[in-house]
Parts: structure tokens; sequence; C-alpha cells
């Protein structure tokens, strides 16, 4: 027989996140959350999932909602625990990704008073949040009662959800709860479906968008027709099968060329997605030839330090941003935002278009194809560097599997390579922070059927060693970790290996992940040149029936001069 919570606010609060379709809550231990705790685990339209490390929990969470893009619950007790949630919640804020943070406190009067693991939990996070509220328990300092109480909860444990779904970002209810905090009934309550169920069920549909007015798109269609050079920059994006088949039309057009990046997910012979190989050489002449006239972009981050300074130093005389959601100005010349969805507004606008007579896109792919040639010349003879692994793991993938790609030095090298247009690929780059990379990648794995591989460095990796610490992690995951002994990238970047503080940017150590293999039981592998990685990739990704990683460790030394000398090569 199951055991509901008997608290009132805390039914009223499940069943209310059952009613707007909330399936999954990852739950980290603790007193004060028991009245949800017990609600969730027990309910049988809720999978719960239990993970100690806030931090790490949090962006479990966050890669499972990246992939069902569905709100995920995340429950925690009071006191600190809440603050180590903000890192995934900033991630989840920028990436546009749901999630519903539900945190238990102490009823207001015991706050600030000397009660411990007591912290100020309203509004904590008022910087990178969605919505936020805090409910009322009937008692001590509470005028309202009964019916009005439970109306006043109902109306905004219903705006939060409502908000998370239609703005997809992350919402925060803070929760009162005195004690006793264990006693259970046997059923649940009745509540009225007016109190916790949605007016309506909306549905993922164009039509459920409004249109832009036609007489209004002919005005930028004009301008658009009588331009001969045409950029679409595509950010960070999700598989999109009729985006896909937008940008393949799109292309057709001689005066348009379209700049993707790897976690664009976008794919095309004809498309530049290895932006910074091509524009790294370019000088002033070549750039103010291929600036724009009309810059469109849409999707989320743009990885390309490379591209964000072309773009704003030599700008586009007409800049189009669309999204449904919000407005980017990343390139500090916005025109036109165009508040609807890619897809909706590429239906629209494709009837309004004609194809130019120009050689804009010819000069782009000519430039791809130099880039193209010198690329493989350079790899022929390069020597064992985090860039030949990164082609030897790029060159092995399997089809059809999911990536998920930590930050920093990792996201930059895979853009230098082609990448399987099966493989779906992600990385948070909403605040580009390395802190949640792997807790992120085995959320979403657990979500997804197909494997799900994670390559990461060796900072991030250690950085996150508790979202080893589950007990979700699929038998088919596995870690590809590039241990290059310290934050390589600060090796690459200008500055810091000119400094007299180098040791205080790139993070130098010895470790290595055996042990962390052992402890959590996963497959351990280990390469040291080529020769062995080359052996140990032929088999590394069969399901063996347990989760495993591969660690290579390359050279500190050697690897910012190896990537510094490609891009001179490549001129």
């Amino acid at each position: 027989m199951p055991k509901y919570p008997k608290k009132e606010l805390a039914q009223l609060l499940l069943q209310t996140c059952v009613a707007h379709g909330i399936e999954k809550v990852v739950i980290s231990p603790g007193s004060r959350n028991a009245p949800l705790t017990l609600g969730f685990v027990n309910h049988p339209d809720i999978k719960t999932f239990s993970i100690v490390d806030e931090r790490s929990a949090a962006f479990f969470a966050l890669g499972m909602a990246q992939q069902d893009q569905k709100t995920v619950a995340l429950l925690c007790t009071s006191g600190s625990a809440l603050l180590n949630y903000y890192p995934a919640i900033a991630e989840a804020y920028y990436s546009r990704i749901p999630l519903l943070i539900l945190s238990a406190d102490r009823p207001k009067h015991l706050i600030d008073i000397g009660y411990g693991q007591t912290i100020r939990q309203e509004a904590v996070f008022s910087n990178h949040i969605c919505f936020e509220t805090c409910l009322i328990e009937e008692g001590r300092g509470t005028q309202l009662s009964g019916d009005d109480l439970q109306k006043v909860n109902g109306i905004k444990i219903k705006k939060a959800l409502t908000v998370a779904k239609d703005r997809m970002g992350p919402v925060h209810i803070n929760i009162p709860f005195s004690e006793p905090l264990y006693e259970t009934v046997s059923e649940l309550y009745d509540f009225t479906d007016s109190l916790i169920k949605q007016a309506s069920i909306a549905t993922e549909s164009l039509l459920d968008e409004t249109p832009w007015a036609v007489s209004e798109l002919e005005k930028f269609a004009s301008k658009w027709n009588r331009s001969p050079k045409k950029i679409v920059l595509i950010g960070s994006h999700v598989p999109d099968e009729l985006i896909q088949i937008q940008m393949d039309h799109l292309i057709k057009d001689p005066s348009v060329i379209i700049l993707t990046e790897t976690i664009s997910n976008i794919h095309g012979a004809h498309f530049i997605d290895h932006i910074d190989q091509l524009i790294f050489p370019l000088g002033d002449e070549e750039f103010n030839e291929l600036k724009p006239d009309v810059l469109l972009t849409f999707g989320g981050m743009v990885v390309s330090k490379r591209i964000k300074q072309f773009l704003r130093n030599y700008k586009p005389e007409e800049h189009w941003h669309i999204d449904a959601l919000g407005s980017l100005d990343t390139f500090d010349c916005l025109s036109q935002y165009f508040n609807i969805s890619p897809k909706l507004f590429f239906s629209q606008f494709f009837f309004l278009t004609e194809q130019l007579e120009s050689s804009y896109q010819k000069r782009w792919l000519l430039l791809k194809n130099q880039r193209g040639l010198k690329h493989k010349e350079y790899l022929k003879g390069i020597e064992y560097s985090d860039m030949s692994v990164f082609e030897s793991i790029l060159n092995t993938l399997p089809s059809h599997i999911y990536l998920q790609l930590a930050n920093s030095s990792v996201v930059r090298y895979t853009q230098l390579f082609d990448m399987d247009p099966s493989i779906h690929v992600f990385c948070n780059r909403g605040t580009s922070g390395i802190d949640g990379s792997t807790s992120t990648a085995l959320g979403a794995a657990f979500t997804q059927k197909k494997q799900t591989v994670f390559i990461t460095g060796d900072v991030s990796f250690f950085y996150d060693s508790n979202a080893l610490w589950n007990s979700y992690v699929p038998q088919n995951f596995r870690i590809i970790l590039v241990n290059n002994s310290g934050g390589g990238i600060f090796r690459i970047i200008p500055g810091p290996i000119d400094s007299d503080a180098l040791d205080f940017f790139e993070t130098t150590h010895n470790l290595n992940a055996s042990y962390l293999c052992e402890m959590h039981d996963f497959d351990y592998h280990s390469v040291n040149n080529s020769s062995e990685l080359k052996t140990a990739l032929t088999s590394f990704y069969v399901n063996t029936g347990k989760p495993a990683l591969l660690e290579i460790f390359t050279p500190n030394q050697d690897n910012d001069r190896i990537l510094k000398d490609y891009f001179e090569f490549i001129k």
C-alpha cells in the first residue's frame, strides 16, 4: 500500500505536477523535503532518481530535459543544498532547458533566528530564473486557510509549471514545511480538477503559433531579394528534420551561404561547417569581400570566437535574428528580431523570396575546399597530440550515436573535423562551464536508448567526478577522457602562457581516472600513443555489460604548438 504525505500542501504540489505532465523527479536526500519525497516516490506516474550531490543531480536532470525537451523536476532539502543547483540553473536559463526546482524550507518564522540548516531561500536564483514563488503553509503567521489557501497555492504552482513549459527554462518553487514531516496516508486527497489541472493541453504544432503578417514579411523579403551577399548562421540547435529540409532548400540560392557548428546538428555539403578553420587566416581585404549584406541568425549560443569577431568588426548592413522566445544581439548590430520559431518563419518566408545570381556562395566554398586540402595535408604528418587524438576519435565514432561534448578545448577541437550527420551532438554552451558536463551526459544517456559517448578533458572530468556516483549509468555509456595534465586551453589562448602565473590558469596535475573507474565499476582503458589508441578504439564502443572509460594521455608541452602550427599551415 502506498504511503502518501499527510501534508495537504505536499499533496497539492504532487498532484498538480502529475496533472501538468511531470514524469521525472531527481531527489537529493534530506529530511525537510520528506513530504514531497514520499509523494513522488509512491506515485505510479512519477519516475524518481536519487542523487546525493545536488550539483550533479541538477546537471543530471538538465541532461534528461535536454533530450526529452520536457520539464524535469529537482527536489532538495533546506539550507545550502539548494545553492548547489545554481550552476545547472544558469545553464538551463541560457540554454532554454525546462527545469522545475522544488526546495523544501523551514517556516518563515524560523529563518534568521539561529536554526540549523536554514538560509534565505526565497528568490535566491532571481537573476537566472524564469519564474519563482514561495508557497504558503497553513499555520503560524498565515491568515489564509482551507479552500482559500489551496487556491492561492494552486495558482502559484500552475503558473510555475506553465512558465517552465512555455519559456523552456528553469522555475523555482520554495515550499515551507513545519514538523512533523513523515506522517503518511494511504490515499491521495480529492482536489477539484480546476485546482490542479491545466485549462487545456497545448499541442506541439506550428499551428499554435501566430504567423507574421505577410505584408510585414514582404518588406524584409524585398531586402533579401536585392542582397547579393547573405549569411545564415546557426548556433546550437537540437536535431530537427524540418529545419534540415529548409536549409537544404535555402542553400540552392547562390547568394546565400550557411554557417553551422558541430552543435548546430544541421549538415550540408555546401555549408561552412568548420568556421574557425576557414576564417582564421583571412586578412582585411578578404573580410571586406566576405562581409554580408544580410546576416540571418537562429539557434542558441555560438562557439566560434572568430566568427563573432568577424561580424562585430565587419558589420552587416542588416542583422535579423529569429527566435520565438527572445532575441540575441551577439554581434552588436541587430536590426530586426522575429519573435517566431525558425520553422514557421522559413515556411512563410520562402514563398516571398527569389534566388539571386551571385558569386558569394561560390567564393566561400572555394575557400572551404582550399582549407580542407591543407587540413588533410597537415594531419598526414602530425605527431601524437591532442589534435591527432581528436582526428582518431572522430573518425571512429559509431554512426547514429548521441555525442556529448565537454567545454573548453574539447568542443573547439571537435569543430575542426567532419562529423557523421547521423550523430546527434550536444554541449552545455549556455554558460560554457566545465562544472557539470559529465553529469549532463549521464542524464542524457539514461534518457536515450541509443548509445551515448561523452568526450571530455581532464580538468572538466575530475571537477565533476561525483557524476559517476549514481545508479543510473547505462551499460553502453562510454567516456573518452583526453588527459593532457591540465587546462590545455590556457596554453592556446593568448595571455596565460606569457604570464608569470601559468600554474594558476592551467591546473597542472598528475591524476588519472583508474581509481574512480574501479570505485564506480567502469571498465578502464588507457593509452599513451597513436598505435595504442588505434587498437583501443576498435572495440571500445562494443557493449560489454559495463560502462567504460578510455583515458588518452597526451603531451602537455606540445599540444599548443601543434595547434598554432596548424592554423599557420592552412593559410
